[in-house]
């Protein structure tokens, strides 16, 4: 992936230069990039915009971008306008719910880390259907999911100074809620305010295999990490082995 060479806030440019080895390592968790050759994308929580840039280099024809946060597709337009006008004719990105774009258009779909901080998934997942094309695939990495260590995204680490595996699951929620909210300066009821959906990986199970796709592939503890192989073994174990799933891979095809 180039470097951008323009000036952009440097917090938004190093978080869209992982890109460069985050990218790669998902679509190989995913058997490969498929052939973008000429193909139409959108890519659902598309945050700096990276993969889409990614998608784009690749051939695709058209490239959308979509995701609720306002200032990160704001740093994924002035990035592609500044370091990358050669794709400004098949890029595009949008602050939308994908509900608002029409149906029936895309040859492939990709999310990668954001199912986990959708509140209704199975609507999403619908609106996502809608707009695929027949046969057309959904690729889609989810983690770290909320039973995990980290299922938190950091929230107790930013409070006390230091991660501890499943920290957020023990501790009382009104404890770290408190102090969160005061950190922020706003209200907080739940988890779910700090955008995370709480679902464990039943329910992604669950909501994924009704969800009217043919399942290609579904891999959780997707990783080489020597702790996460071993809990591809623990995640077996009965009652407790939600706790040991910390990622989730899939390819969904429309039939």
């Amino acid at each position: 992936m180039d470097t951008p060479t323009t000036a952009l806030e440097p917090r938004d440019v190093a978080y869209f230069q992982r890109g460069a080895w985050e990218n790669p390592r998902f679509w190989s968790r995913l058997g490969g990039q498929p052939d973008l050759a000429s193909k139409t994308a959108l890519d659902l929580g598309c945050g700096h915009g990276s993969l889409c840039i990614d998608m784009a280099k690749a051939g695709a024809a058209r490239v959308v971008g979509v995701d609720l946060n306002e200032r990160l597709i704001r740093f994924a337009q002035q990035n592609l306008q500044r370091n990358y006008p050669e794709l400004a004719d098949r890029v595009e990105f949008h602050c939308i719910d994908i509900a608002d774009l029409p149906e029936g258009d895309f040859d492939l779909m990709t999310s990668k880390d954001t199912f986990e901080h959708v509140m209704d998934l199975p609507k999403v997942l619908r609106d996502m259907r809608e707009r695929l094309k027949s046969g057309g695939r959904l690729y889609a990495a989810i983690g770290p999911l909320w039973n995990s260590p980290f299922g938190d995204h950091d929230t107790v680490k930013r409070l006390i100074g230091v991660n501890i595996p499943w920290a957020h699951l023990w501790l009382p929620d009104r404890l770290v809620l408190r102090a969160t909210a005061k950190r922020l300066g706003r209200p907080l009821q739940s988890y779910r305010d700090l955008g995370m959906n709480m679902l464990a990986f039943r329910d992604y199970r669950r909501i994924i295999h009704d969800a009217g796709f043919v399942v290609e592939f579904f891999q959780p503890n997707c990783s080489r990490h020597p702790v996460v192989r071993m809990f591809s073994l623990l995640r077996h174990l009965p009652l407790v082995g939600d706790y040991f799933v910390n990622n989730l891979y899939c390819i969904l095809r429309k039939p």
